[in-house]
This record gives structure tokens, sequence and C-alpha cells, in this order.
């Protein structure tokens, strides 16, 4: 299915190198407010309180968030969870006091909410953040591996090395712009995260098959004419596929709630960085690389006929 068909392949790889070092730059950015300013983690990863409460009727989750910062209880999720009656609160580790008391000051406050009952408590420690920060580093080194293995096996490996680069390229953009604002970095945005690396590859994928199929047809075309082709010829496929996504993510980040907005974020900036690196990072590796035809069709031998006696 296509909206649109372009007539004229258009010459991306002339400006390969205008986009690598459109790449390089935000790239080094990224790592650079990363290593200035750090995370914000949540307190799934730094620690806190965890309380689970239920109300006879529907929670107002805005009011609860208001009423809990008002009395300077800062930096506190609050959302629904189960029904709309039940609410998950997560709050930050709060000086010296302890666990009980951090859970009667907060249903002291929330009495003024509606009648509400406290079925949970629980303290998150350090360690437990520092075991999930370690997890997810784990998963992310994982993914990144098998990602090279299949399209290395797929394809060739020249297409394993500049896919994984140009996906660690949109991880650590996601990140980078997480540190720059100071936005939370929680359990759902890391899940994010890894959706955009499994999301881009798709892309690199559908490219990378492209310019295989390419070597084949067009024998006499040089790797650039080919490269642009497969680029080309993938733009009305790209539009229709990362438009329908963003939809999707376009209205949890609306009507989500703060729960999903950074979760919808995360993907938002994936979700468009996955466009450029797969095009304008991948591709242009791939021929930094030295990708030529005989990586990927095989040449044909002709068998010798044995001679009649």
């Amino acid at each position: 299915m296509e909206f649109f068909r372009i007539r004229r392949d258009i010459p991306f790889m002339r400006y390969a190198l205008v986009f690598n070092v459109i790449s390089l730059v935000t790239f080094l950015a990224a790592v650079f407010f990363l290593a200035v300013r750090g995370l914000a983690f949540s307190i799934e990863f730094t620690g806190g309180t965890v309380m689970e409460v239920s109300y006879t009727e529907a929670a107002d989750v805005p009011r609860i968030r208001a009423t809990l910062e008002a009395a300077g209880y800062h930096d506190t999720q609050v959302q629904t969870f189960g029904s709309s009656r039940d609410v998950l609160i997560r709050m930050p580790v709060a000086g010296e006091q302890t666990t009980a008391d951090v859970s009667r000051g907060v249903m002291e406050k929330l009495k003024g909410t509606g009648t509400v009952e406290l079925r949970r408590v629980e303290f998150v420690g350090p360690q437990v953040g520092r075991e999930l920060a370690e997890n997810g580093a784990l998963a992310l080194l994982v993914t990144a591996l098998g990602i090279v293995a299949y399209l290395a096996l797929r394809f060739e490996w020249k297409f394993g090395v500049a896919a994984i680069i140009a996906n660690l390229h949109d991880v650590v953009i996601i990140l980078g712009f997480f540190a720059f604002f100071q936005w939370e970095f929680s359990l759902p945005v890391l899940a994010a995260v890894l959706a955009v690396l499994g999301y881009s590859v798709n892309e690199s994928v559908v490219i990378a098959d492209r310019i295989r199929e390419n070597f084949r047809k067009m024998r006499r075309a040089s790797v650039n004419e080919v490269i642009d082709n497969a680029i080309t010829r993938t733009i009305s496929r790209t539009i229709i596929t990362h438009g329908t996504t963003q939809t999707v993510v376009l209205s949890m980040l609306i009507f989500g709630g703060p729960a999903l907005r950074y979760f919808a974020v995360a993907l938002t900036i994936g979700i468009l960085f996955g466009i450029y690196s797969s095009v304008l990072v991948m591709a242009p590796l791939v021929r930094w690389l030295g990708v030529k035809r005989e990586d990927l069709v095989k040449p044909v031998r002709e068998k010798k006929q044995e001679a009649v006696v």
C-alpha cells in the first residue's frame, strides 16, 4: 500500500557526510548532558515509599496530587490501578522520616479527599533500585547484541554494525532529552527505550532488505544509486507505519495522564529519531563500511559441460 510514489530517486547519499556530522553532534550533545546533568531517576531506582489506598468512590487523582503537593510531599507519583477507586502513591525518601511516619502523615492529608483506606505500604530500598538499573542496562546490552547477530546472519555483518550504531544513537538521544529537561526516568520509560530499539531495527531491516533486492535488480547501478533507490521506495511505507504508530502514542500523551506522559514522550522521541537513524544514519554507515554487490548477491557459477565421448 502506498499513498504516493516518488518518480525520481532522492540523492540521499550525496549528503551522507552532512547527515553523519549532524548525528555525531546530537549524539555528543546527548552524552554531554548525561555526563553533566545525569538522569532524574524515579523512586523505583532511588528508593522511597509505596502506598496503596482505596476509596469508596472513584478517586479524584488531580485533587489527591494537589493535596499532597500542598502538604509538602513533592515529586510524588499518583495513579489509579485496577479500578478507579484504587490509587497507588509513590513517594521519594523523606529525610529522617520512617515509612510509618510518612504513611501516617499522608493518610491524615488524604482524609480531606474522601473516604479512604490504607491497603498497603512498603519501602523500596536503594539496593532494589540499583538492581533494577543494572538489569535495565543488561537488557539493553542483550537486545543490542541480538540485533547485531540477527542482521549479520540475515544480511551481512556491515548491516549489523551500522544498524546497532544507528539504534544506540536513538537510545542515547532519548536519554539525552531526559537528562537535559530532567524528566523523570522510570520503569515505563525504560520499557519505552527497549521498545524503541525493536521498533527502529524493523525500519533498518526493511531498508536493508530493499538494498539487497536492488543489488539483484540494478546490475549496472552504483552503490549510491542502489541505496538512494532503496530509501526512496520505502518513504511511503515509512510515513504510513510511523504515522499510525505516532497517532496511538499521541493519544497516550494527551489522554494518558501523568502515569503515561513520559512513556509516550520517550516513544515520540524514539519514533522521530528512529526514522532519521534508519534512513540517514544506518544507510550512510553501510556505505562507509564498503558494502558491495558481492556481499549480498552470490555470483552464479556456470557448470562446465562434460565432453561427450
